[in-house]
């Protein structure tokens, strides 16, 4: 079976792309990136299923970034999600492709969504303000999927992974997620032997993580034995304190100082968890503790801070 992955230069895609090649073989596994094609442009797309000719597409490429790039371009991640989507979906559909998988964020649910969030409250609400033009533009593959799979017959599945984190996630200061903003942090707060460590908040918000490795490790489930437009969570559904979260990191750092909270300062959501009860009820689970995630993640983040240093970003 031949296998196409967009944006299999990016975080999830690093992850999924060997897990494929083990499964499928290397030969039949094709992973590409904007490097190769413009998704934005139809010809672009209709030239890369002509060569390839996949019976699969894992449909990763995407137009993200963290929230001070939602804020300044609100309008091009609206724009260029919502074509990425749309072409690839037509496209897909015209090339006979028998199978697309399609990911998108939790970000999409809503912002009062109830925890744990289930799938049935995808479209109850408006998703947080800041993030909305991505996360709206995303949640048009769920329409696409059930659209194309009534007209055309395209067998199209949606997953939604939780707050995922691991090696070549985006570690820059200024717009990474939670997870690896905080391995940069008190990682270097460690080399710099720094005395303290403020955190915003109390630290009581809860989270939910997952590791990437084990999204990726389900993606052939979807490809093989999964045949619905209904969407699934993939998540670990565990609680993780923020302070938790902090305290674990900092001691996989080795980072001897102190950690201050500023409860002056904003918690946000305090709870956000992902009910994971259908994936379960698939047999399938994202069962990696957090604690061995984050060590492999601050393994990885190390041996290349020595090399790539202050603009690490992959």
């Amino acid at each position: 079976m031949r296998v196409l992955v967009t944006g299999a230069s990016g975080f999830l895609g690093r992850h999924t792309v060997p897990v494929l090649k083990e499964r499928y073989g290397a030969d039949n596994v094709i992973g590409v990136s904007s490097d190769d094609y413009d998704l934005m442009q139809p010809a672009e797309v209709d030239r890369l299923l002509g060569e390839v000719k996949p019976e699969v597409v894992v449909h990763y490429a995407a137009y993200s970034g963290g929230i001070g790039a939602n804020r300044t371009y609100p309008a091009d991640f609206y724009f260029r999600n919502t074509i990425l989507t749309a072409l690839m979906f037509d496209a897909a559909a015209r090339h006979k492709v028998k199978k697309l998988v399609y990911p998108m964020g939790g970000c999409s649910y809503p912002a009062k969504a109830a925890s744990p969030i289930d799938e049935s409250q995808l479209w109850t609400g408006f998703p947080q303000p800041e993030s909305a033009p991505y996360s709206t533009a995303k949640m048009m593959g769920t329409v696409a999927a059930t659209s194309y799979r009534k007209q055309y017959g395209l067998d199209a599945v949606v997953v939604i992974p939780g707050n995922m984190y691991g090696e070549f996630d985006n570690f820059h200061p200024l717009d990474s997620h939670v997870v690896p903003a905080m391995i940069r942090r008190y990682y270097e707060a460690m080399l710099n032997q720094a005395s303290e460590v403020v955190m915003w908040g109390t630290g009581r918000p809860e989270r939910d993580f997952v590791y990437a490795g084990d999204v990726a490790r389900l993606i052939p489930y979807f490809i093989d034995q999964y045949s619905s437009d209904q969407p699934v969570n993939l998540s670990s559904g565990t609680r993780t304190s923020i302070r938790e979260l902090a305290e674990t990191i900092a001691g996989l750092a080795e980072y001897a100082g102190k950690i201050v909270w500023d409860d002056s300062k904003p918690d946000g959501q305090m709870v956000k968890i992902f009910d994971t009860r259908r994936m379960a009820s698939l047999g399938l689970a994202c069962a990696t503790p957090l604690r061995d995630g984050i060590a492999r993640t601050m393994k990885w983040f190390s041996a290349n801070y020595a090399t790539r240093g202050d603009g690490l970003r992959l």
